[in-house]
C-alpha cells in the first residue's frame, strides 16, 4: 500500500495505522519522513489531511480545541479484559507488565485470543468516521455508556487498527519514534512548501491540522497567530559549557524549579497553558486573579509555575499536588501558594514578537514589569566558565536544577533550534543499579538490545516478595563497545522472553547519575530517577552490592525536606518597580 502512488479518495483508518506502524519499524529518520511523504502526497481532501496530522501527533482533536476524549489507562485495560473474558487481575497485568503497555498489550490479546477474535471484524472506517466516535466519547459524562462505545468501536477495528485508536485517544503520542519537525518537514515535502514556513505556521496557528492544510494549498502566508491559541514552546538543549569564546552571545538565568507554563491575557479573560498545550486555568486561580488585578495590555508570556512561599521558590513536587486536586480550596492556596514567573514576551498589543531577538522581546518585557509589578527572572551577563559556576552554585542553593543560557539573538522558534537555548547543570547523585529487562529498539538494526529497564534491590525488604524491583529505564545508553559486551552477556542470562523484551538473571550492576527522584506510582518502588544516565558498568560489583529502596527512600526525604536558599540575598527573579 505504501508504495501506490494514485491518490486516496478517502483515507481509512486501516490505511493510516498500517503507515503508523511502517514509520514504527522504520529505523531511518529520513526514511520515516519519506513515508509521511509519501502519504501526505496522496491525499485529495483537506478533511483526511487535517486528520491525517491531527492523528500522526496524537491528537483526537486541533491542540486549540478544549475538546478532550481520554479515558483513564485502568478502565481501558479492564474494559479490555472484559471484551476478551479474561480475569484482569491474573492475565492482563502480568501480560501489560511483560509487554510494557496498554495499547499494545490490547492489540496482542485481541490477535491471539480466540475469544477476542471471534468479536472483531474490520468495517474500513476513514479518518471523519473516527473522529466522530472520538467527540461522542468526549460528549458522554456517563461511563456505563463510554464503556458501550469502547466495545462497539473495538468490535470493528482489526488490533492494530484498535492500539492506535487508543493512543491517539490518550492525546499524548503514538509513541512512533516521529518527532514534530519530521513531521512537518514530511508535510512541506509532500506540498512543496519550504520547511521553514510550515514550521514558522504551526507556530503561529498552534494547530497541526490546519497548517497541513495551509501547506496543500500553498497559503502558509495566511497564518495567524490569535490569543487563546497555545504557542508551542520553543524548548532547551541539554547543553556542556559553550565555547568560552562564544560565551559573550548569551545571557543566562536560573531554570526555575516549576512547570514550564504559558499565559495569555486579554483585559479580565486570563488562561495558563502547560507544556503540552492543555488549559490549566482552574487549578490555578490565584494565578489568574493576580493577572486580573493588573490592568495589563493583551498579551503572552512564557514562564514558569512556581510554588513559592516565605521568599522561597519551594519543590515543583508541590505542584502535582496542587493538580492531583479536583477542586482547588481557599486551603490548598493558602498551603501551596502558586506564582507565575514570566522569561519571556511572545505577543504584545496585536503583534506576535516571535521574530524579535531575545535582547528586544526582554527589554519589553523588563517595560511590562516595571509598570505593572509583574516577577520576571533575572538575566545575567556571562563572560567566562567560573560565571557560569557561580550562577550554578546559586541556582542549586535556590532548589533549581540548572541554569539556562539563551542567545541574545535568537529569536522564539518552537521545538530545540540549535544552540539558541542551552541547559548546563551538574548532576549531584548517583547509585548503583541492577539490569533487569533487555527491550530491542526500532531506531537500531540487527535485534540489538539498546533499551533496558534497571532495578534496585528489596532483599531484606518486607514489603516485597521479589529481590529486585524496576524503578526506571534506559534509552539507547550504553556506548557502542558497551553495547556489544551487554549483548553478548544478554543471551546468557536470559530467563524468558515477552515479545521483544527479554527478562534477565539479575547480574549485571551499573552506576547511574541522575538529577533527582520523584514521586510515580506506576513503578513499584512508587519512585524513579528523573534523567538517569549510565556513568559505568561496574563488572567488579555483585548484585547484592545494589543500591536499596531504602536507601532511595531515604535520599528522597532528604532532598525534600533540605531548606532551600531564600531569594532575600540572591534573589533569582525580581519584581518591578511599580511606577
Amino acid at each position: 500500500m505504501m508504495e501506490n502512488n494514485s491518490k486516496m479518495t478517502s483515507t481509512n483508518f486501516f490505511s493510516f495505522s498500517t503507515l503508523a506502524q511502517t514509520i514504527f519499524e522504520t529505523p531511518s529518520k529520513e526514511d520515516k519522513i519519506a513515508l509521511v511523504t509519501r502519504f501526505f502526497s496522496k491525499l485529495e481532501s483537506d478533511e483526511d489531511v487535517r486528520l491525517t496530522a491531527q492523528f500522526l501527533y496524537g491528537n483526537a482533536f486541533s491542540t486549540i480545541s478544549k475538546k478532550r476524549a481520554s479515558i483513564a489507562t485502568a478502565t481501558l485495560a479492564k474494559q479490555a479484559a472484559v471484551f476478551c473474558d479474561i480475569d484482569y487481575e491474573m492475565v492482563f497485568k502480568p501480560s501489560r507488565a511483560a509487554v510494557g503497555n496498554t495499547s499494545e498489550t490490547i492489540q496482542k490479546l485481541f490477535e491471539n485470543l480466540p475469544e477476542a477474535r471471534a468479536k472483531w471484524s474490520t468495517r474500513n472506517l476513514d479518518l471523519s468516521e473516527i473522529e466522530a466516535i472520538y467527540k461522542e466519547l468526549a460528549h458522554t459524562r456517563i461511563r456505563s455508556r463510554k464503556n458501550e462505545i469502547l466495545h462497539t468501536t473495538w468490535s470493528i477495528l482489526t488490533p492494530l487498527e484498535s492500539k492506535f485508536f487508543l493512543r491517539i485517544l490518550g492525546g499524548r503520542s503514538l509513541h512512533i519514534d516521529l518527532d514534530i519537525n519530521s513531521l512537518l518537514k514530511g508535510i512541506s515535502i509532500a506540498f512543496g512548501q519550504s520547511f521553514e514556513a510550515v514550521r514558522y505556521a504551526y507556530m503561529l496557528t498552534g494547530d497541526l491540522g490546519k497548517t497541513a492544510c495551509l501547506a496543500k494549498k500553498g497559503v502558509l502566508d495566511q497564518a495567524t497567530f490569535q490569543l487563546f491559541h497555545p504557542v508551542p514552546y520553543m524548548l532547551i538543549s541539554p547543553s556542556e559549557f559553550p565555547e568560552e569564546k562564544d560565551l559573550g552571545l548569551y545571557m543566562a538565568e536560573e531554570k526555575l524549579d516549576g512547570m514550564r507554563s504559558q499565559v495569555h491575557i486579554s483585559g479580565q479573560q486570563v488562561e495558563l497553558y502547560s507544556r503540552d498545550l492543555k488549559n490549566i486555568s482552574q487549578l490555578f486561580p490565584e494565578v489568574v486573579d493576580f493577572f486580573q488585578k493588573r490592568n495589563l495590555p493583551d498579551i503572552v508570556l512564557d514562564g514558569a509555575l512556581c510554588v513559592f512561599k516565605n521568599n522561597t521558590i519551594l519543590s515543583s513536587h508541590l505542584l502535582q499536588k496542587r493538580m492531583a486536586k479536583k477542586k482547588t480550596s481557599h486551603k490548598l492556596i493558602t498551603e501551596i501558594p502558586v506564582l507565575f514567573i514570566s522569561n519571556d514576551l511572545l505577543f504584545l498589543e496585536n503583534t506576535p514578537l516571535f521574530k524579535k531577538t531575545l535582547t528586544e522581546r526582554r527589554r519589553q518585557l523588563e517595560i511590562l514589569s516595571r509598570s505593572f509589578h509583574l516577577p520576571i527572572t533575572i538575566n545575567s551577563d556571562i563572560n567566562t566558565r567560573s560565571d557560569i559556576e557561580v550562577l550554578l552554585e546559586r541556582a542549586l542553593a535556590h532548589g533549581n536544577e540548572a541554569i539556562t543560557l539563551k542567545r541574545k539573538d535568537s529569536i522564539y522558534e518552537y521545538g530545540k533550534p540549535g544552540n539558541s537555548w542551552l541547559q548546563v547543570k551538574k548532576t549531584n547523585h548517583s547509585l548503583r543499579a541492577i539490569l533487569l529487562y533487555a527491550h530491542t529498539s526500532n531506531r537500531i538494526q540487527g535485534g540489538i538490545y539498546a533499551d533496558f529497564t534497571f532495578g534496585i534491590s528489596v532483599l531484606e525488604d518486607e514489603r516485597y516478595e521479589e529481590e529486585f524491583i524496576p524503578i526506571g529505564k534506559i534509552i539507547n545508553g550504553f556506548s557502542l563497545k558497551e553495547q556489544t559486551l551487554i549483548n553478548k552477556k544478554v543471551k546468557d542470562l536470559t530467563q524468558e522472553r515477552f515479545g521483544t523484551t527479554l527478562l534477565l538473571k539479575p547480574e549485571i550492576v551499573v552506576e547511574l547519575a541522575f538529577d533527582h527522584i520523584q514521586i510515580n506510582n506506576r513503578t513499584k518502588a512508587k519512585l524513579s530517577l528523573h534523567s538517569p544516565k549510565i556513568k559505568v558498568i561496574r563488572w567488579d560489583l555483585e548484585p547484592n552490592d545494589a543500591t536499596t529502596l531504602t536507601d532511595i527512600e531515604r535520599l528522597y526525604q532528604h532532598n525534600r525536606t533540605q531548606e532551600r536558599e531564600s531569594l532575600h540575598v540572591r534573589p533569582s527573579f525580581e519584581w518591578g518597580i511599580k511606577k
